[in-house]
């Protein structure tokens, strides 16, 4: 099937789900900056406006999404792990976390997590495993751990070492203490060995930045927080930070130089230990 007949497709199950596009919608938003295709007008106006304000968004999200891949390749290829749990996964992109871990561990097996019908419908039309490996979607809320955890031991085996990811959704949970919360019982649930891995907030939050995320607020959209380097350092408590520790994505364990001047805000990235 083509790239098209999956849009349409998806479109199709979209209209009969009742899932309104005159809404603007975060994950499609998130998808419009990422320069994806899964998004409509509504989300590129509510993503034009942002960018109007701030700029140095689109920036924010391919950061975070290359972050995603090194995070993943990392923690396949140098630490050993075979089995990752992906929570707000958000719509299918390139380089998905499945894809990442598979190309370097066929057998890896990936649990996507997200309480967002529509996220549900483009993951199970876009994101197929290898033969050898498992790819599954549980629909739960960040704000409810443990229906995350009984669902992930559906497809992964929580008495091994698991990858927990969030790349640019914690900001959902608002409160600082549920956000943390929400980290430790996940990591509570999984085997030592597991690791931790975060992309979020800002090393820097400008006016521009902090009254972008206030119109997108008031705009119809999921509120969303923007955590500061001690908010995020929070989220990591009771855990092994591995080196460089929390830095700005792409001071986290560079794969290149470039030659540009990074941009002058960034997403915070940091990846942790469960010890045992």
């Amino acid at each position: 099937m083509s790239s098209d007949d999956d849009f349409f497709n998806i479109a199709e199950q979209e209209h009969a789900a009742g899932i309104d596009r005159s809404i603007p919608h975060s994950a499609r938003i998130w998808n419009y900056w990422l320069g994806g295709k899964d998004n409509f007008p509504v989300d590129r106006a509510a993503g034009d406006q942002y960018v109007e304000t701030f700029p140095g968004i689109i920036a924010i999200a391919r950061l975070t999404r290359h972050f995603l891949k090194r995070s993943i390749r990392f923690l396949a290829e140098d630490v050993g792990i075979r089995q990752f749990l992906d929570v707000g996964t958000g719509l299918p992109t390139v380089d998905n976390t499945h894809e990442v871990a598979q190309r370097i561990a066929p057998n890896a097996r990936v649990v996507y997590v997200d309480n967002d019908p529509l996220v549900l419908l483009h993951a199970h039309v876009l994101l197929t495993s290898t033969p050898e490996g498992s790819t599954e979607y549980v629909e739960a809320d960040m704000h409810d751990p443990q229906a995350i955890l009984e669902g992930a031991a559906r497809t992964l085996d929580l008495s091994k070492p698991v990858g927990l990811t969030f790349m640019g959704v914690l900001g959902h949970v608002e409160d600082d203490e549920q956000a943390a919360a929400t980290v430790a019982h996940l990591m509570d649930g999984l085997a030592p060995g597991s690791h931790l891995a975060i992309a979020d907030g800002a090393n820097t939050i400008s006016a521009e930045l902090a009254e972008a995320q206030r119109t997108y607020d008031e705009g119809g959209s999921v509120p969303y927080k923007i955590r500061s380097g001690d908010q995020i350092r929070r989220l990591f408590d009771g855990l092994e930070l591995l080196p460089p520790g929390i830095v700005p994505c792409l001071d986290w364990r560079p794969e290149v130089t470039s030659v540009e001047p990074p941009p002058a805000i960034q997403p915070l990235a940091g990846i942790a230990r469960k010890r045992g």
